[in-house]
C-alpha cells in the first residue's frame, strides 16, 4: 500500500484543528475514545476541486537520492515512516514507530501580503509509539504543528524533517542511506541511528504504485526494508540501550484511495533467512479485496519480486476488541504465498497496540513463524490495520 497507502495517511484530518490552535499547543487524546474517532482514510481520497492543481503520480520516475528522501510539496500528502524491533542487552524487546506526516492545505502557499509569519499551507503531524513487550505496555503520543515559524518542516539539503522536538535527519553517505531518529514525548522516547543494509525497493511499477483505476490515483512509494538500528529507547524515564532492525517507508501522493475502499491491512516482515516481505490488502466496503492490492518480496541481496493480489492469501486467525474504542481488529494472520513456498503465521507481541489519538488505527510489532519451502522459518515485523469500525 503502502502503509501504508498507510495511515498513515491521516494528517489532513487534523489540519483544521492545528490551524485553529495556531500551532502553539498539542491536542489531547479524545476524552471519550470511541469507534467514532476518525480513521483519516477519507483524506487519502480524491478532492477533485483542489487536486487538479496538485501534482500526481502518473508514471514511473527516476528517483534520486538523497533528494527524494526530502519533501515533495507539489503533492498533497507524504510521510516518512519508520518501524522496528529492537532488544536490550538484558533481552528486553521493544517495538517502535516514528512517523512524520506532511499535508498541504492548498496548492499555493500564502502570499507575502498576509502580514503574518504564521501563515502557511503546510501542516505536519507526528506519531510516536513504543511497545514494551516484557512490561506489557503500549504507549503512543502525537505532535501537530504548522509548517511555520520553525515549529515543523522538511528540507532536503540538509535532510531534516521535524515536528516540534521530533526529528529525522540523515541522507546518503558513500551511497548508503543512514538516518538519526530522535523523538522525546511525555512518557516515551527514542534516539536511534539506522543504516540501510539493502538498496531502496521501488514498489508497484518502478516506484509508482496505483491504488485504483482512476487516472493519477497512485503514490510514489519506496522502502528501505532492512536497516540496522542502534541507540536507546525510553519508557517512563527508564532508558535502555538497544539494537535490532528497522524498516523505512516513503510515500507521497495527491490521492491514494478509490471510493470503494474501506481500509487496508499492511504487513512489513523481516525473515531470518534474509528476505523481507511487504504485503498490503486494500479492503472494499463489501469485504472483498481490491485488485490493486499487492506487495514486494525482497531477496537477501535486495532484488525485488513484485506481488499481485493473486500471489498471496491473508487469513485472519484471531481477533481482539479494544476496550477503549470498542473496535474489533484481526490481529493474528496466516499469510500464504504458494508460488514462493511461504506459509507464515503473524502474531502480535501484544494484542493491545491500537493508536487512538487524533486518528485511530492498529499498528504494532509482530512475531512471525512458519515454513519456507517446508523448512522452519521465523522473523519479526510490523502490521497496520486501518479503517476498521
Amino acid at each position: 500500500m503502502s502503509r501504508r497507502v498507510r495511515a498513515s495517511h491521516l494528517v489532513g484530518l487534523l489540519a483544521a484543528g492545528v490551524l485553529a490552535a495556531a500551532g502553539c499547543g498539542r491536542p489531547s487524546p479524545p476524552t471519550t475514545p470511541t469507534a467514532d474517532v476518525p480513521t483519516g482514510i477519507r483524506f487519502l481520497a480524491a478532492e477533485p476541486l483542489q487536486d487538479a492543481e496538485f501534482a500526481r503520480a502518473t508514471a514511473p520516475r527516476a528517483f534520486r537520492f538523497p533528494d527524494d528522501h526530502g519533501p515533495h510539496p507539489s503533492y498533497r500528502t507524504e510521510w516518512w515512516y519508520f518501524t522496528g524491533n529492537v532488544e536490550s542487552a538484558a533481552g528486553n524487546h521493544y517495538g517502535f514507530e516514528l512517523t512524520l506526516f506532511r499535508y498541504t492545505l492548498s496548492p499555493a502557499p500564502p502570499g507575502p501580503d498576509t502580514g503574518s509569519a504564521w501563515s502557511t499551507n503546510q501542516v505536519y503531524m507526528g506519531h510516536l509509539a513504543v511497545t514494551d513487550t516484557r512490561g506489557g505496555r503500549f504507549l503512543a503520543e502525537e505532535r501537530l504543528a504548522r509548517g511555520a515559524v520553525g515549529l515543523a518542516g522538511a528540507t532536503s539539503e540538509p535532510l531534516e524533517i521535524w515536528v516540534e522536538n521530533w526529528r529525522i535527519e540523515g541522507g546518503h553517505y558513500d551511497g548508503v542511506a543512514a538516518f538519526t531518529l530522535d523523538a522525546r514525548g511525555e512518557r516515551i522516547g527514542l534516539r536511534l541511528d539506522v543504516e540501510a543494509m539493502k538498496p531502496p525497493v521501488f514498489h508497484g511499477d518502478r516506484g509508482v504504485d496505483p491504488k485504483g483505476p482512476e487516472p493519477g490515483n497512485a503514490s510514489y512509494y519506496y522502502s528501505l526494508t532492512r536497516l540496522a538500528a542502534r541507540g536507546s529507547i525510553t519508557v517512563d524515564g527508564r532508558v535502555e540501550e538497544v539494537d535490532g532492525h528497522a524498516w523505512m517507508d516513503r510515500e507521497w501522493s495527491t490521492s491514494a484511495l478509490s471510493p470503494d475502499v474501506e481500509g487496508w491491512d499492511w504487513f512489513a516482515i523481516q525473515l531470518d533467512d534474509g528476505r523481507d516481505l511487504m504485503l498490503y490488502r486494500l479492503r472494499r466496503h463489501d469485504g472483498s479485496t481490491s485488485p490493486f492490492s499487492g506487495g514486494s518480496l525482497v531477496a537477501p541481496g535486495g532484488e525485488r519480486t513484485a506481488l499481485g493480489p493473486d500471489d498471496f492469501v491473508l487469513e485472519p486467525l484471531a481477533h481482539w476488541r479494544s476496550r477503549r474504542s470498542g473496535v474489533r481488529y484481526p490481529i493474528a494472520w496466516r499469510a500464504s504465498l504458494p508460488r514462493h513456498g511461504l506459509e507464515l503465521e503473524v502474531r502480535p507481541v501484544l494484542d493491545e497496540q491500537e493508536i487512538l489519538l487524533g486518528v485511530r488505527y492498529w499498528e504494532g510489532a509482530v512475531r512471525v513463524s512458519g515454513l519456507a519451502y517446508g523448512e522452519a522459518i521465523s522473523g519479526r515485523g510490523y502490521v497496520e490495520l486501518a479503517g476498521y469500525r
